[in-house]
C-alpha cells in the first residue's frame, strides 16, 4: 500500500457543499473504517480540503475519489494528489 496527499478545491457554492457534506462524510467514514483514508478534514477558509489516502497505486486513489459524492456533484473544482512518505509523526507506523 502507498500514501497519498491529496488537496481538493471546493466550489464556491457554499448550498450545494452543505447539501453534499452527510454524503460526503459517510462515503469518507466507512473508507476511514477500512483503512483506506487515513486523516481528512477542510481548510478553516472552507476553500478545500486535505486527506491522505493508503491505496495500493493511483488508479485505486482516482477510483475513490471519483466514487466520493462530492466529485459526483460537483463539489470538487480541483484535486492535486502526490505520492507521500511521512518521515515523523503517526503515519510513520
Amino acid at each position: 500500500m502507498a500514501l497519498f496527499a491529496v488537496v481538493w478545491r471546493y466550489t464556491e457554492d457554499t448550498t450545494l457543499i452543505d447539501e453534499v457534506r452527510p454524503l460526503h462524510r459517510e462515503y469518507l467514514g466507512e473508507l476511514v473504517h477500512r483503512g483506506v483514508v487515513r486523516q481528512a478534514g477542510p481548510f478553516g477558509d472552507g476553500s478545500g480540503g486535505l486527506l491522505v489516502y493508503d491505496v495500493a497505486d493511483e488508479q485505486e486513489l482516482r477510483k475513490r475519489i471519483d466514487e466520493d459524492p462530492y466529485s459526483r456533484r460537483g463539489v470538487i473544482v480541483e484535486s492535486r494528489s502526490w505520492p507521500w512518505t511521512p518521515v515523523f509523526g503517526p503515519l510513520t507506523t
